[in-house]
């Protein structure tokens, strides 16, 4: 029996996209790939018609919609893929919440049909954990021995020539960072503990590249040294541009969200729309309408809006007719303003003493409402 997961990897989530991808597009496939770097693309971006497959295959459907799941620039998706196409390494920066994550880990399952090579580099991400570690007992009872080591997502994604993602590859320290340096370089791991032996050394099959992320806000513990920058492809990622496309995306994640507690996500249209602009006014520093909006430390990201959604449709599907989400709002807020810098909070009243106040008297009904809540900032 299958334990019960909070969150499927992309592979698992997306089974059926990816198989019928596989059989859609016959191209030629670069060395290792499960995908043509077409429908790799595709399956990040969305088919937006439905695709139709050449010829009957037994458990597929003939015809299928494939599900745009980043929201972004194809052309940034699509400059990625050439890129682990040609086998080499890729590390997309950018604001925090900005998807980055979830980009490399579609990146990964759409390519070699994995995306749990993972490396969490932190201040304490060690030099073993890109290269290979020992199992001591064995160690002791038989020596260094093939059957001792312990692989370590790099060394194994280039035994099976897959993609290893290292998620915020800034954070670790440099010597960590030099150990990959070498690894991209040479394509290859050295185990001198095994010399003399087919183990001594650990050759990158065909298809081994390396997906790492790094925050432009939080630059982390180390910076990334021009030998290490020089063996990736830089790739920024920014914030949705669109209004609609920003909220169609919020609306997706939050009744994910629901979905996994088994709660329906009735949060209206109207007050979901009105959050993601109070996340882009403040984002950007300027209103829809051109105001001014004095920004606050904290990263006013997609994916916080995401989580104030949540919360919001959490109240909803609890707590029935205690309070309207929009009354929620302005808490919610305050609470993702203050994490930074609790002195936001004034910069947070600023915005409603100028966007939101003005909004009201325009005659906007939902936005009138919200000024009338200003009250809960002051408690």
């Amino acid at each position: 029996m299958t334990a019960a997961r909070q969150i499927d990897p992309a592979e698992d989530a997306h089974a059926a996209e990816l198989a019928f991808l596989a059989a859609h597009d016959d191209g030629p496939r670069p060395p290792g790939w499960r995908l043509t770097p077409r429908a790799v693309v595709t399956f990040v971006t969305g088919s937006g018609d439905a695709l139709a497959l050449p010829e009957p295959v037994a458990g597929l459907p003939a015809r299928m919609v494939i599900s745009p799941k980043f929201v972004g620039e194809r052309a940034l998706v699509e400059r990625a893929v050439v890129t682990l196409a040609g086998e080499r390494g890729l590390l997309l920066v950018g604001e925090p919440g900005t998807a980055k994550s979830m980009l490399s880990e579609l990146l990964a399952a759409a390519v070699c049909g994995s995306s749990q090579l993972v490396v969490q580099g932190t201040a304490g991400t060690t030099e073993d954990q890109l290269r290979y570690g020992w199992n001591y007992a064995l160690l002791l009872a038989e020596g260094p021995s093939p059957r001792a080591l312990v692989p370590s997502p790099v060394l194994t994604a280039m035994r099976r020539g897959g993609v290893v993602r290292v998620e915020e590859v800034t954070r670790c320290l440099p010597e960590v960072q030099d150990a990959l340096v070498s690894i991209l370089s040479d394509r290859r791991i050295a185990v001198p503990e095994l010399s003399g032996t087919e183990g001594s050394t650990v050759h990158a099959a065909p298809g081994f590249t390396v997906i790492a992320t790094a925050n432009l806000r939080d630059r982390g513990v180390s910076e990334m040294s021009a030998a290490l920058k020089r063996r990736f492809n830089f790739e920024a990622v920014g914030p949705i541009g669109d209004l609609a496309a920003e909220t169609a995306l919020v609306r997706r994640q939050a009744t994910a969200a629901l979905d996994r507690v088994r709660a329906p996500f009735a949060v209206d249209d109207v007050v979901l729309e009105v959050l993601v602009t109070a996340f882009r006014d403040l984002r950007n520093g300027v209103s829809e309408e051109g105001w001014s909006v004095e920004r606050p430390s904290t990263v006013m990201s997609t994916a916080e809006a995401v989580s104030v959604a949540t919360s919001l449709g959490l109240a909803d599907a609890y707590f029935p007719g205690d309070r309207d989400p929009l009354s929620l709002l302005p808490g919610h807020l305050l609470g993702v303003v203050r994490k930074d810098d609790p002195s936001d909070a004034a910069r947070l009243l600023g915005y409603w003493d100028g966007a939101v106040r003005r909004r009201a008297e325009s005659g906007a009904r939902t936005w009138r409402r919200l000024w009338e809540l200003r009250d809960v900032l002051d408690a």
